[in-house]
Formats: C-alpha cells, structure tokens, sequence
C-alpha cells in the first residue's frame, strides 16, 4: 500500500475545500511524526490567511480516523499525520502475506521499448557503455516486474563508412586470422590497425570507399563480411553482459542496418509532408525552437549532400517502427546527455510528422559521466577509455580480496561467489543510487565500504538478516524466500526502532510507484539505504532471538520483510543479494 497517496487522497478534498481549488496536500515522512503535510505553507500567501488557520480548517474537514490516523498542527503550519499501532501493524501484517510486498501489477500495461548499451561493431565496449547499460537494464526489470510489456532494444553501430575500411583490413588479413583477432576480444587492435592502413595507404583508402559501396549494394561477399565482424562482435558484447549481470542476449540485438530499407520511405514522407527543406545541398527538417549559436535555425540533417544518412534519418525510422509495428506506447532512450539535443529535435519532428502523438510519449534517459579521483573523464593510464572488461574485472577481484580479508577461511568457491556479487552489484549501486543526470566520481574505497550508502552495506543488511533468520529455529520462519498467509502472532512494537522499521516498509510501494513513473532510479536507492539503516538501528536496540516468546515472533516478522524487501528492490536494480558473506 502506498501510504503517502492514501493520505493524500485523504486530505485532498479537505485542501481542495478549504482553498476552493485543487491542491497536492505535499505528504512526506517527518520526523516528528510518521507523516507530514506542508501544502497549507504554500497556501497561506495565496489565501491570505495564516498557515496554522489553513491548517486547521483542513483538518475540520479531513476524514482520517477510520484508517486510523490521528493529526494535529504543529509549528508554523505543518499538518502531522501519525498512525495508530494497531493500524500499523494491520498493514504490516498485510504486507506479509503479499507476495508484492504491497506493489501492485499496473492496472494499465503500456509497451514499453528501451533502447539502451548500444556499442558499436569492431569495438570493444569502454566504461562509457556502463551508464547506458546498466540503468536501462534497472529501468527494464523494474517496468516488467510491475507487468509492462518490455521490449528490449540494443541499438548497435554496424553500418556505415567505417566498415569498408574494416572489412578491407579483414581481407587483408585473412578470414581465419581475423576471426581468431575478433573472438579473443581484441576488437580495438583491430580496428586501430584499420585506421592506420586507412590513414596512411591511399590505395587501401580508395578500395575501402568502394568497398562500402558493394556494402550498400548488397555484394553478397562483402555482406558476409560484414555479418562476419557483427556476428565476432556481438559474441564478445554477450560476454561483457554476463559478466555485468545484465539481461541482454543476442535477440535483443538491433543495428542501425536493420532500419537502412527503410530511409528513403522516411524522406518520402517527410517531403509529402511539406517538412523537408534543402540546405547546403542536404535535406533536412528545422524544427521550431532550435538555433544555433549564432540564433539561425538548426537544422537536423536527415539526407546528407552526398546522398548518404546519419543518425537522425535512423533515429526517425526507428521510432516510427517501434511505434508502427512494436505497438510501442512508452519510448525510452538510455543515452548520455550530451545527445540530449539530438534527441529533442528528433522527437520534435516525429511529432509534427504525425508518428509521436498521444498517448504514445518518449523520453531521453540522460545521463551525466564518470570521472576519476581527478575529476575528469575517466581514463586509463594511457589516456584511453578505460575497456569495460577491465573495470569490471577490477571490481570482483577487488571485492574477492576483502572477502578473503574478512573471512580467511572461505573456500575458493565461495570467495568468488561473494566477490562477483559485491564487486559487480558495488559498480551497478554507485551508478543506480546518484542522480543519473549528475556526473560521480569512480571511487574503489567508498563503493566497496561495508557502511555508507553503497551496495556492500545493502547486501550485508540482508546476509545478516538471514543469519537471524537460520538461528531462529525453524524453516517455517519468514525468510526472504517465504510468502506468510497470516502472521504467527500479533505484530507488537515495544520500542521505537520497532516503528520506524515497520513505517519504512510500507514505503515501498509509493516509491516504486513514483520511480515508474520519474525512472529517477536513485529514488529506489535511496530507499532502499534507508531501510537497511532503520534495520541496523532496530537490531542494535531490539534482541530478537532473546527475546520473550510474542515479541520474538513479531521481530522476525518485521526483520523478513525487511529481508524480502531488501531483495527485491536490489534485484530490480539489477544486484544479487547472498545469504552469507
């Protein structure tokens, strides 16, 4: 249940007659009671009349005592709002027995595409892939879990110029050795090998130029060529993905050449629909509200001069397709900001060519970079990107080696059980738990700490919970795996920690609900921390093991549901939890 617009929606129509007028009440926590509402603050300019008056008369009109809610206005103006514990522990024990944790399937599935990772053919991924791949993979099990129709988009880089030079340089090579270069992952080698025949040889420069044309002609050799150094890469993009733990697979995988039949239908219809205008011998649309830095409308440039097309004809003829065939109501981009222009103008011309309109809407997923301790991009000690592989790689054996520290007697099995799991789930939580508009510094030392907002924290919270768990006697007990039809016992909160953990539970719901709506995944994080630190303070002030027969029952009670919450929301950020560690 989600306790923020229950209120709201209790107080609502106390606000809206109070100010003659719609009003969001503004629920929050508080931490002078469960509950706060601040909107009568926001009022008291508008009304003229004093905060603590509207706050009153709110509260003459708001009906709360059948759910169990007591109100009173306190301060300047603040309504809080606290629930009585026989309330509360009635939605606890609700919660117990819901196999949702009190989220509900969505009442209105829409079918969501996420276009998301997107790395280019003959590449190797770099740390900027990390961003894109892992909040699209957060953003696709958190829609799915609430019963969207997810469909899962890698928009790979496999077409255009660049490959003639490359399958040029595979011919040079010979299929095998080439082969043998591209399955060990050696995709950079390969390309800058490319690049330095291209950049020197005018001869390898001209048979490269011809060789796109076969490519786009349909020479047969040359697109088994080509589909060679696709299929090479896509092998090495798979493992990338399994090591991240992402849910990615080859179906997934959609190249800018899949759309390329479908182009010149776009420019078609963009010239039927009067939206083309030549420029400087290219063909482009000029959306309104865009310009340059000399304030001259911006162009997005959908026919080149030289006849070819970049991105934004792909990008059209994507989303028309996702739209058109996909059936796609809800569109997501997982791109870094700086396409944050790109993909407005693109939008803005599907839009007035008729092919983004309600209730169909997409969004750009923006993301800021990663940077080092020095505060810029981070990069290798070369000045290259840094291989996502190695960072990857770095993490786990990082987090193997603290594991070990800690635990000096852990088989090799385990050591690395634990190490993939913390050392890849600390790389996904320090991307997933900031502002993913913000730029954040790669830090090895914060993101493996076992206290602090990280993911360590997180999965230790649960691993201790379910030693709790073990210890208390029984299989029956509520483990995290474990869906209880009715409590054992009454639920009872002798001390104040007890409550606070109980109020964070049911918080999570409303915030699933508003991360489906905002996909501001650190939402979730934050939430998350929360109440693994409530937990920490619940279990540092109330034995549960020891204590008296009742109490015992009830604390266990609320430590798994802690547990099962803790599970699911790291599992829809994509980061397993452990029983031990």
């Amino acid at each position: 249940m989600d306790l923020e617009k229950l209120l709201s929606d209790r107080l609502a129509p106390a606000f809206a007659a109070v100010a003659d007028g719609p009003v969001d009440p503004l629920v929050r926590r508080s931490g002078r009671a469960d509950f706060q509402s601040d909107a009568a603050l926001a009022l008291a300019r508008r009304l003229g009349r004093p905060p603590r008056d509207i706050a009153g008369a709110v509260l003459a009109h708001a009906v709360l005592d059948d759910i169990g809610v007591s109100a009173e206005v306190s301060g300047p103006g603040f309504i809080n709002l606290t629930l009585s514990d026989r309330a509360l522990a009635d939605l606890v024990a609700g919660l117990a027995g819901d196999a949702r944790l009190g989220v509900p399937s969505t009442a209105t599935p829409q079918t969501v595409v996420v276009d998301y990772s997107a790395p280019n053919v003959a590449k190797e991924m770099h740390v900027g892939h990390l961003r894109s791949t892992v909040i699209g993979d957060a953003a696709v099990r958190l829609l799915t879990w609430l019963g969207h129709r997810v469909v899962r988009v890698n928009h790979l880089g496999d077409w255009g110029t660049p490959f003639g030079m490359l399958i040029e340089h595979l011919i040079d090579l010979g299929e095998a050795e080439a082969a043998q270069h591209l399955s060990m992952g050696d995709l950079d080698t390969f390309y800058r090998a490319a690049r330095v025949k291209f950049d020197a040889d005018e001869a390898f420069q001209e048979r490269s130029r011809l060789r796109v044309v076969a490519l786009q002609g349909g020479d047969e050799r040359t697109r088994r060529l080509w589909r060679l150094l696709v299929t090479q890469s896509e092998r090495y993009f798979l493992t990338v993905y399994d090591l991240l733990d992402v849910g990615l697979s080859g179906d997934d995988f959609r190249g800018e050449s899949a759309y390329n039949h479908l182009l010149a239908g776009v420019v078609d219809d963009l010239d039927r629909l009067g939206l083309l205008r030549p420029s400087g011998g290219a063909a482009c649309v000029f959306p309104p509200g865009f310009t340059g830095r000399d304030g001259a409308p911006l162009p997005l440039i959908v026919r080149k001069s030289d006849g070819g097309y970049g991105y934004p004809a792909t990008d059209l003829a994507a989303l028309r397709q996702r739209v058109g065939e996909l059936g796609a109501t809800r569109l997501l981009y997982v791109v870094g900001l700086p396409q944050r222009q790109h993909f407005a103008m693109v939008f803005a011309v599907a839009e007035a060519a008729g092919w983004l309109h309600p209730p169909v809407r997409a969004e750009h997923l923006g993301f800021g970079s990663i940077l080092g301790a020095d505060g810029r991009m981070l990069r290798s000690r070369a000045g290259e990107s840094v291989k996502l592989v190695g960072l990857l790689e770095e993490a786990v054996a990082r987090a193997t080696d603290l594991a070990r520290s800690r635990n000096p007697d852990l088989d090799a099995e385990a050591a690395a059980e634990i190490g993939r799991a913390v050392g890849i789930g600390a790389i996904k939580y320090a991307d997933l738990s900031v502002d993913r508009t913000t730029d954040y510094v790669l830090d090895w030392e914060r993101m493996l700490a076992l206290d602090g907002n990280t993911a360590p924290y997180l999965q230790y919270a649960y691993a201790r919970i379910q030693s709790v768990l073990r210890r208390a006697g029984t299989a029956a007990r509520p483990d995290a795996s474990i869906v209880l039809a009715q409590p054992a016992a009454p639920i009872v909160f002798a001390q104040p920690a007890e409550r606070a953990l109980a109020v964070e539970l049911l918080g999570f719901a409303g915030v699933v609900g508003e991360v489906e709506r905002s996909l501001e995944l650190h939402q979730l994080a934050g939430y998350l921390h929360r109440l693994a630190t409530a937990f920490s303070a619940f279990y540092e002030r109330c034995p549960v093991l020891r204590a008296p027969d009742e109490l015992r029952e009830s604390r266990l009670l609320l430590a798994g549901l802690t547990a099962r919450t803790l599970r699911q929301g790291l599992d829809l950020l994509g980061i397993r939890t452990l029983a031990r560690m």
